[in-house]
């Protein structure tokens, strides 16, 4: 573990190829505490995923794949038959750690294919592969992190208030985050953004990391309960609303973060546009809606003890702690994918955009 003062400069997820290991900003250290992991081992690297040390559908994937690359390399052996079936047992292991981001299952399943498309490869050279494929998914999720901003950016104007919900920003990635990818840019162009950041119980991930990043980015950042987003709507200080997510259904619908539901809502009663940030890696065409988006729970004491000194409640309330909600696609304005803005229709024009392959 290494301690910063700052997160500039420092990526979100990184590998140390001579040391083997992830190395990842420890988010659940936020914002008070800067530490940097350096994970070798399989459990210490589905850890982080499962307790949040490293979150948020793009970051979450390209974990995975520089974890199972990792893996690869413990594997001991010089058998093809034997290396593609420990290998595929590593990757359902780090499968296992968040069920909701399809980044996760995404970035596994490219790995294993590179495994499997290469019979003829020795042991050796298939780590090699598997290195350049991690790598790979690392830096295509930079560009396409820049290239939703690009878009993103072209529906907005200097000056104008966003929204924003969780932390869906470079902490969520390598570098620029998906929904605060047009502000880090329009921050770079000097639009003067006023943002607007949703605490996001019971996590707080909008008000340690969202708030603590654009602030250390000096953009203008206000801090508001999740409650509030329809009172500030309703006075006029929001222009836009910028989401991330985690999966994508074929119709539009969405899983992201609990209570984006509810803003979606309150935008669509103020009649601010909805957007959603969405590399194509999230959307998962063999889900038809949001009914099969399988929604990840979370333990009780996230919401009773978590922030506290004593629990908040007494012992034996029953708890309900979702980690995501899902959002019907009739309250979205337009899906941002690092191809272009996809609109309603979703049905035809997510099929469109994603489509070549269905994952």
């Amino acid at each position: 573990m290494q301690k910063f003062n700052s997160i500039k400069g420092i990526e979100t997820v990184d590998i140390d190829i001579e040391n083997r290991a992830l190395v990842i900003i420890d988010q659940t250290r936020l914002p008070n505490h800067v530490e940097v992991l350096h994970l070798t081992s399989q459990k210490a690297i589905r850890d982080a995923i499962y307790l949040l040390k490293v979150r948020g559908a793009p970051a979450i994937g390209v974990s995975a794949a520089i974890g199972v690359y990792l893996a690869a390399l413990q594997i001991d052996t010089g058998d093809y038959p034997i290396f593609c079936a420990q290998f595929h047992k590593a990757k359902e292991y780090l499968a296992g750690a968040r069920p909701t981001a399809v980044n996760l299952f995404w970035a596994l399943n490219r790995m294993e294919h590179v495994v499997l498309d290469h019979p003829e490869q020795s042991v050796s050279r298939i780590c090699d592969l598997l290195l350049a494929e991690a790598i790979a998914i690392r830096n295509e999720d930079i560009e396409v992190c820049r290239k939703i901003g690009e878009f993103g950016l072209s529906l907005v104007k200097p000056g104008d208030g966003l929204l924003t919900h969780c932390n869906a920003g470079r902490l969520a990635a390598v570098r620029y985050g998906t929904a605060t990818a047009p502000i880090y840019l329009g921050h770079e162009k000097g639009y003067d953004f006023r943002v607007f950041a949703d605490e996001t119980r019971p996590l707080l991930q909008g008000a340690r990391l969202t708030a603590y990043e654009l602030s250390e980015e000096g953009i203008d950042v206000t801090l508001i309960c999740d409650s509030m987003s329809g009172s500030v709507m309703r006075r006029g200080w929001v222009n836009a609303v910028f989401v991330g997510c985690d999966r994508v259904a074929a119709n539009g619908d969405f899983a992201n973060k609990i209570g984006t539901a509810m803003l979606a809502v309150a935008a669509a009663r103020y009649h601010v546009p909805f957007y959603v940030c969405a590399p194509t890696s999230t959307i998962d065409l063999a889900a038809p809606d949001g009914k099969s988006i399988h929604i990840e729970e979370r333990p009780a004491h996230e919401v009773t003890d978590m922030w506290y000194k004593e629990p908040m409640t007494l012992p034996g309330v029953k708890v309900y702690n979702p980690a995501f909600d899902v959002t019907d696609n009739d309250l979205i304005t337009a899906i941002i994918t690092e191809h272009g803005i996809v609109r309603p229709p979703f049905t035809e024009s997510l099929r469109k955009m994603a489509g070549r392959e269905v994952w």
